[in-house]
């Protein structure tokens, strides 16, 4: 997996967009564009998707090579950072829909 094939995933459902902010690409989708994923942070080697920290925890317990949580209060909310090189295209796959989802459902 690689920024390239992370960001063709994020941007292929419905109504999602790319913008960039804290000087890292990041992508929305709903009607308030809420951010559901980013690249880039903490270093180019990472992504991060936006789930529920019931989600989180469960895609944590099932791959740790792949998720963590991002670091403070951020990460205690779902935030989950995603090790790009670690990560198979399906499971990164799973893991923006359901960012995507709790953004536009």
């Amino acid at each position: 997996m690689n920024q390239d094939v992370f960001r063709e995933i994020a941007l292929s459902f419905a109504g999602a967009i790319e913008k960039s902010h804290m000087t890292h690409p990041d992508f929305r989708a709903g009607k308030k564009q809420l951010i559901y994923a980013s690249l880039g942070s903490p270093t180019t080697e990472w992504g991060m998707v936006k789930l529920t920290p019931e989600q989180q925890a469960a895609l944590i317990e099932s791959d740790s090579e792949v998720f963590q949580p991002c670091s403070g209060a951020w990460g205690q909310r779902g935030y989950t950072n995603v090790k790009l090189q670690n990560a198979s295209k399906k499971v990164i796959k799973i893991a923006l829909q359901l960012a995507y989802e709790n953004v536009t459902i």
